[in-house]
């Protein structure tokens, strides 16, 4: 990759908390914009095809690069989120491109 193509974040979740999961769905909008971060999917696991998946929740965001989905990872704005994600989710988060 030489860093300007597009990349994914995806994530797959595990809500345990749903009242502050849906704060910490509210707020991470507002996170993704100085990024130009675009909320593509956001869902429940309805059905596994194959093989196994043990997560109830998926998220996949895509930025214009992948700098700019570090950055919006390594933010202020949304590290501040996590000790609200962490007690609203068990989360893998990973970048795709």
């Amino acid at each position: 990759m030489t860093g300007k193509e597009p990349a994914w974040v995806i994530g797959h979740i595990t809500v345990k908390d749903t009242a502050k999961w849906d704060q910490y769905r509210a707020s991470v909008p507002a996170t993704l914009l100085p990024w130009h971060g675009e909320l593509l999917l956001r869902g429940r696991c309805l059905d596994v095809l194959h093989g196994s998946h043990s997560h109830t929740d998926s998220v996949v965001l895509r930025f214009p690069d992948i700098e700019s989905a570090r950055g919006w990872h390594r933010s202020a704005a949304y590290q501040a989120l996590l000790p609200l994600r962490s007690s609203a989710a068990g989360i893998e988060l990973f970048i795709v491109g």
